[in-house]
């Protein structure tokens, strides 16, 4: 995707193939500045600090951690450690897990000694493999715009939080239909709610949008299902973190209510669902899926930019007063209308999830 006119990816090797750089998202969409990655402590505090943040991006960021720790010591307990200190950086999204056990699984087998450069060959190829998913999820997300445009013209998109290129490698999960849908030539224009405490959607959604020249309007969390009241809104699609064996979805918080409008306005809701965030030793999302319970802090306070150009932070609420910040919910799969994958849309039920991943 573009960064002023440029095709850019949120996560690179360094020229000298010694460290990642990514783009560091706290400061979008004011500040476009990457951050070097040159070992596994810093991979680590990456994910927790939310440098990079997505499931995808997050997990090839814990890939690549894993082969910087491989550099430095490959040993079965030093790889080890490494990939139990980066699985429980953020518990919640199944993709950091997924990629860092898939690639500690590849290593053990090798000679010790071998171990490093097949670390850095694979994490690049599971960066790559990323994209490759991501572009197919939205051809078969395309499809679905490309049938509403025949029905009613311009297509008007409601997205949560950001999952575009910036929570992935490139292409995004939710928004790759969309850009699929621009390089089309279709008319279409999308809803940006802007997905409290951290903003991701007015951050960073409206801002990749915004690059890539897409017609968007930022609205608060409270309006989705008001907009889709007076027929304002065609579909829903939103990312997800995971995705259990019968077919709830788990997501940024915010996502269960976006369902629950779009329920009762008789509106799709669609969640893009890379393979890779598929949970099938998960049954019920509602009780098995731990929701990361992030700083008060986030919710407290808000980030933005001052007269002077400066970032500044603010207080929001009174002095003393508490805070929770549950980061993510669970929408039943009674509310999720389909699930699109890389191999197709599939409905949110068991028997054609376990199908999908056999």
């Amino acid at each position: 995707m573009l960064v002023n006119g440029q095709p850019t990816r949120p996560l690179m090797p360094a020229p000298e193939a010694d460290a990642v750089l990514v783009i560091d998202q706290r400061g979008l969409p004011h500040q476009l500045r990457w951050q070097r990655v040159g070992d596994v402590a810093t991979a680590i505090t990456a994910i927790r600090d939310m440098w990079v943040r997505g499931a995808p991006l997050i997990g090839v960021t814990g890939a690549y951690g894993l082969a910087l720790q491989a550099r430095v010591e490959a040993s079965d307990a030093a790889l080890a450690a490494a990939a139990q200190a980066l699985i429980a950086a953020r518990p919640t999204a199944v993709n950091l897990a997924w990629a860092v056990q898939r690639l500690h699984r590849a290593l053990l087998p090798l000679p010790v000694a071998e171990r490093a450069v097949q670390a850095w060959a694979l994490a690049g190829a599971l960066a790559d493999e990323d994209v490759a998913v991501n572009a197919a999820i939205g051809r078969h997300g395309l499809a679905l715009l490309q049938a509403i445009a025949a029905r009613r013209g311009r297509v008007n998109v409601l997205t949560h939080c950001n999952a575009g290129w910036l929570a992935t490698v490139d292409w995004g999960t939710a928004l790759s239909p969309v850009y699929q849908a621009q390089a089309a030539g279709l008319d279409l224009h999308v809803w940006v709610d802007e997905t409290r405490p951290r903003n991701q959607g007015a951050s960073l959604t409206a801002w990749e949008l915004g690059q890539q020249g897409v017609a968007h309007t930022v609205v608060s969390d409270n309006a989705g299902g008001h907009l889709m009241q007076h027929g304002q809104v065609d579909i829903v699609i939103v990312g997800c973190d995971r995705v259990t064996a019968r077919g709830d979805v788990c997501n940024k918080i915010g996502t269960y209510l976006k369902a629950l409008a779009a329920h009762d306005n008789g509106v799709p809701f669609y969640a893009a669902m890379p393979l890779s965030t598929l949970d099938l030793a998960l049954q019920d999302g509602l009780r098995e899926i731990p929701i990361e319970e992030r700083s008060a802090r986030e919710q407290t306070h808000i980030t933005g930019r001052a007269a002077n150009g400066e970032l500044v932070e603010v207080q929001l609420v009174p002095d003393g007063s508490a805070a929770a910040n549950p980061a993510f919910d669970v929408t039943p799969a009674r509310l999720v209308t389909g699930l699109i994958t890389e191999r197709g849309v599939v409905p949110a039920d068991e028997q054609a999830l376990r199908a999908l991943a056999a």
